[in-house]
């Protein structure tokens, strides 16, 4: 058992995360490309004494209380406290005093940078350190735990991008085909803009939709031909065999396939000393291109906001999240940044500012 630490104040900082590579691959066990970024969570912890956890959200106005030997044997839908407790216990981390917990966040909400991930990994850190379980605690075990609590306990449709990059940080490459195959490919990447649509991101059934047509496609060609296999697929399988997959199915099968390919040129750009940001923005727009004619996630406000930032000058620009609403990332060239926000204000953002690449969730 590692030693707990029962620490009478505590504070966490989780990042939120930007997908740079590999939107709507990670539940198809490919790889994406991700970074931290400096937008985050702060959960600050004191000890209480009492048998309870007294959450307080500030910034949405909420309090929660929670005993600390509930067992929640039934979940409610997107609670994840009560999930990320559910499945430390398992690990061995055992609540044996109260806390009162207050969490602020500077991540934008319902908006694609994974502020829900953001929260769990901020939680699970928060119960890992205060009360040990009975594994070394890293970021990795952070994340496959934050990724149990928020995915598989809810049956929920994502992948393991968000929790692995949020507990992990910087900009890292990640095979989610396994628990913690990853490596680090960057810490910084100059130039990076957030802007939000102010359109919520429709996840669970946009996800889900996606989701289903893209493995029906897979498993399609499957069938036919056992040996296929998505990981190590190009191009030149997609015309080999489009043709016998039917027309509904055939979008999702090509952007399986392209994205894959996007996302592993993207890599050998990463590994270039020094990186080459036009290209990786060349790249972005390649992937924007796939997710908007392809998958179709993208909504007009969208749409404007990243013909303004590619026509005020940005190397790329693409959609961040599941889609449906959200946000896009540009990569603006040093002299461009403070054109390119003006005119994503123009045209409608909610906001726009430059964000950088952060570190993982940390103990502070």
């Amino acid at each position: 058992m590692i030693p707990i630490t029962n620490s009478e104040h505590i504070t966490i900082e989780t990042p939120g995360r930007i997908c740079l590579f590999g939107d709507h691959q990670d539940y198809l066990q490919l790889p994406v490309i991700a970074c931290a970024i400096n937008r985050k969570i702060v959960l600050t912890a004191k000890k209480n004494n009492s048998g309870y956890f007294e959450i307080f959200m500030p910034d949405v106005s909420a309090k929660r209380t929670i005993n600390i030997s509930e067992t929640f044997d039934v979940l409610e839908p997107n609670d994840f406290f009560a999930s990320a407790l559910k499945v430390v216990k398992r690990y061995g981390c055992i609540p044996n005093t109260g806390y009162s917990i207050e969490i602020k966040s500077t991540i934008p909400i319902n908006a694609g940078v994974s502020s829900s991930s953001a929260l769990v990994v901020a939680w699970v850190h928060f119960l890992l350190t205060t009360f040990g379980c009975h594994k070394k605690v890293t970021p990795q075990l952070i994340a496959k735990i934050a990724y149990e609590a928020e995915v598989l306990e809810h049956k929920g449709p994502g992948g393991r991008m968000d929790e692995y990059t949020i507990a992990i940080g910087n900009i890292i490459y990640i095979d989610t085909s396994k628990d913690s195959d990853y490596k680090t490919i960057g810490t910084s990447l100059d130039g990076l803009i957030l802007a939000e649509s102010g359109v919520p991101k429709e996840t669970i059934g946009l996800l889900s939709h996606v989701k289903t047509n893209a493995i029906k496609s897979i498993d399609f060609i499957k069938r036919k031909h056992p040996t296929f296999d998505i990981k190590t697929a190009n191009l030149e399988d997609y015309q080999k065999y489009s043709e016998e997959i039917p027309k509904d199915l055939k979008p999702y099968f090509y952007a399986a396939i392209k994205n894959h390919c996007i996302t592993q040129k993207a890599l050998t750009v990463f590994e270039d000393n020094p990186t080459n940001p036009k290209l990786i923005g060349e790249l972005m727009n390649e992937h924007h291109h796939v997710l908007k004619d392809y998958l179709k996630i993208t909504v007009p406000e969208i749409d404007e906001m990243i013909d303004a930032a590619l026509e005020a000058g940005a190397y790329g620009a693409k959609i961040v999240g599941s889609g449906g609403g959200g946000s896009i990332v540009a990569l603006s060239p040093p002299d461009k940044k403070d054109l390119i926000i003006k005119k994503l204000l123009e045209v409608g953002a909610k906001s726009a500012y430059g964000v950088t690449v952060a570190e993982g969730s940390k103990l502070v």
